[in-house]
Formats: structure tokens, C-alpha cells, sequence
């Protein structure tokens, strides 16, 4: 990951919610005061007395509404891939071709990648600060969605709608493209997430070896 964490992923501050928002409130303001240290200055670097100054919550207050700032990194970081999850099954519904499911698959990835930054670097870069079994859920949901693509890659080969040596590589090559997007776009800039996700989209199959009309410069 390049650049300076501070400088790439500091949101603006935001006030604190009123001693009376409702509790749900009160919980995502304070993960979303987590999720921002933990992107700018690391989570061992970041206290709950630091969290609590952000949200206009001492220690006692704190606490009524989270248990410590690992649960709040464990929430952060299964969350993310639970969405990531989601997002790859709603992408593969409603069509059996396998390369628009590989298109549609990636555009979700890039799009959640542009849009969910802070997640995204949180989720490269902590996973060693996760005490168990926090550890071994994130583990497992990430294997599980590279599983997906790969198994997605395979099934091109296995039609000879792919033609690449090695599924595993070409499925880590297709998702660290994400990690890629969320240290560098930015909103307003030269592409529109969703231009940015097509684009994505024609690279990926690029990767695994197609070569359509749908393709740019491709032939049949």
C-alpha cells in the first residue's frame, strides 16, 4: 500500500452526535470514528480514550455502547467481507454466461473498493491485529471469496471461454486490483466509479484470456 495512511484516508472531522441519538446512532458513529484512526494512525496506535474524544464520549459512556476496540476492528473487518460476499452473489444472479458473471463479479469488487477506502485499507492492513477466533472468521470469509472468482475462472477454462494457465493466479491478480483502486481514486476525479468498474471489467478478462468483440480490440 502506498502513500501516507494520514494523508490518503483522513476524513473530515465530524462533530458528536447529541448524549440523546439513539443507541444504533451512537454505535456507528463511534465505529465510524474507529474505522478512521485505525486508517490514519493504525489500530495499536489508537486508544479508546482516542475514539472517545472523536464521538464526544468518555470512558464510562464509551463503554455502554462497545466492549473494546478489538470488537470494533472485528466488526469493521467481518463486516467488510461479509458485504464483499453479498455483493459477488447479487453480481452473479441473473445470468449463466460465465463471462459476464466474471465482468459482473469484478465490477462489484472495484465498486466497493472506490467507494469503501477506509474499509478496504483497515481490512489489508490489519488482519494481524485480530485476536482469535476474530482472526479465523475473516480468514475464512476472504478464502471464500477468492474461492468464488477462482471457481468462476475454472469453470471458463473447463468452457474454453478462458484461456489462462492458472486459475488461483489469475484470481488473485483480478482481486488485488481492488486494493489498487481503494489507495488511489478518488470521487470527482477524471473516471465515475461506475466508469471505473467497466474498465476493471475489460482488464479482468483480459487476464483470464478472452478475446470477444465484447472486448475492445478482441476478435472472435
Amino acid at each position: 500500500m502506498s502513500g501516507s495512511p494520514g494523508e490518503t484516508y483522513e476524513r473530515p472531522h465530524r462533530p458528536p452526535r447529541p448524549e440523546g441519538a439513539p443507541a444504533a446512532d451512537r454505535r456507528s458513529g463511534i465505529r465510524e470514528a474507529a474505522l478512521r484512526l485505525f486508517a490514519t494512525q493504525s489500530y495499536r496506535s489508537t486508544t479508546m480514550t482516542d475514539i472517545g474524544a472523536v464521538v464526544g464520549m468518555r470512558g464510562p459512556s464509551l463503554y455502554k455502547h462497545v466492549a473494546s476496540k478489538h470488537e470494533l476492528l472485528a466488526e469493521i473487518m467481518i463486516g467488510t467481507m461479509e458485504q464483499l460476499i453479498a455483493d459477488n452473489t447479487a453480481a452473479v444472479a441473473g445470468t449463466d454466461d460465465v463471462r459476464e458473471q466474471l465482468r459482473r463479479s469484478v465490477e462489484a469488487h472495484i465498486r466497493y473498493h472506490a467507494r469503501h477506502r477506509l474499509e478496504a485499507f483497515v481490512g489489508n492492513r490489519e488482519i494481524g491485529s485480530l485476536e482469535q477466533p476474530d482472526q479465523d472468521r475473516v480468514l475464512a470469509r476472504r478464502s471464500d471469496y477468492e474461492r468464488r472468482f477462482r471457481e468462476l475462472i475454472e469453470r471458463g477454462m473447463a468452457e474454453r471461454a478462458f484461456g489462462v494457465q492458472s486459475a488461483r493466479i489469475a484470481s488473485y491478480s483480478i482481486l488485488d486490483m481492488g486494493i489498487g483502486v481503494a489507495s488511489w481514486f478518488r470521487e470527482g476525479g477524471e473516471f465515475t466509479v461506475d466508469q471505473l468498474a467497466y474498465q476493471y471489467g475489460d482488464i479482468a478478462l483480459r487476464i483470464v484470456g478472452v478475446r470477444t468483440p465484447d472486448v475492445p480490440g478482441g476478435d472472435q
